[in-house]
């Protein structure tokens, strides 16, 4: 299970997961300060914010090649630019400095963290146990845009493949595009798939056009089955298979020059010998 559809919105499972923990440590900490009068909640949305801000951050320096050019992208958190190390340590020294200095919410906080992280922890577990029975490449009836039958296995002959899961109509998808196609470009290495849901044929060679846009793989999947299969409830879905085959990475929601190379370093290839001026764009 990729993402969570919630009403007209869809979640990634690791986010619907971390709100989840978030929920279960106000109500534990809420119960536990409730004797002594103690509200933690607030505690405990600052440590929350600050485990944000620490990972955007550190994401950002990791891969600060990719946003030279685009200052905007830095703060642009669409992209799901995060790294969970920079954010658990930025939390880390967070709460080690509130034990320090606030003695007197030690217990209640300790507590609402704990229950927190034993529910993200046993809920992530359940999670990734169910993703394994479903990692590698889905048998769905894929066309070509001439309508053709097409096996995705042959298609990619054994090399590491991303599978975009798009559509036309939506927004993300259309800006993400020409980072993709770029993609294609400075990856030779890599296949790069682009399984249009549900739509015809002649929508999607139309759009196209209309965009310009040089894409090699382009498929239909007019059953929406790939997203089925994969679990993802939302678009954009890109998943990244290994040469074998397997599921080994995905990211749910536009993609960013950065995002898109943390995806790519699950693969075993050469790092691109030029790089990209993002000015031109």
């Amino acid at each position: 299970m990729l993402s969570v559809g919630v009403g007209p919105f869809s979640l990634s499972s690791g986010h619907l997961l971390l709100i989840l923990a978030f929920i279960v440590a106000l109500i534990a900490g809420a119960l536990a300060g409730r004797k002594e009068k103690l509200p933690v909640s607030g505690t405990l949305a600052d440590i929350f914010l600050t485990a944000v801000i620490g990972a955007r951050v550190g994401f950002v320096v990791r891969y600060f090649e990719h946003y030279q050019g685009d200052w905007l992208g830095i703060i642009d958190i669409r992209d799901g630019g995060f790294d969970p190390f920079s954010g658990l340590m930025a939390a880390s020294v967070f709460i080690a400095y509130l034990l320090w200095r606030r003695t007197q919410i030690r217990r209640p906080l300790g507590i609402a963290l704990a229950s927190g992280l034993m529910v993200w922890g046993f809920t992530t577990g359940t999670i990734a146990l169910i993703n394994n029975q479903t990692r590698g490449l889905p048998d769905v009836e894929l066309t070509d845009l001439d309508e053709q039958p097409i096996r995705l296995d042959l298609l990619t002959r054994g090399k590491p493949t991303v599978v975009n899961l798009w559509a036309t109509w939506c927004p993300p998808c259309i800006r993400e595009m020409p980072v993709l196609e770029e993609a294609q470009s400075r990856y030779p290495g890599v296949n790069f798939v682009f399984a249009n849901q549900g739509e015809h044929p002649e929508t999607i060679r139309r759009f196209l056009n209309e965009q310009s846009l040089n894409l090699e793989y382009v498929l239909s999947d007019r059953r929406g089955g790939f997203g089925r299969a994969t679990g993802s409830q939302g678009l954009p879905t890109t998943l990244f298979y290994s040469a074998e085959g397997n599921l080994v990475d995905s990211h749910m929601g536009e993609l960013s020059r950065a995002s898109l190379a943390r995806g790519l370093e699950r693969f075993d290839i050469d790092h691109p010998d030029q790089p990209v001026d993002n000015t031109t764009q």
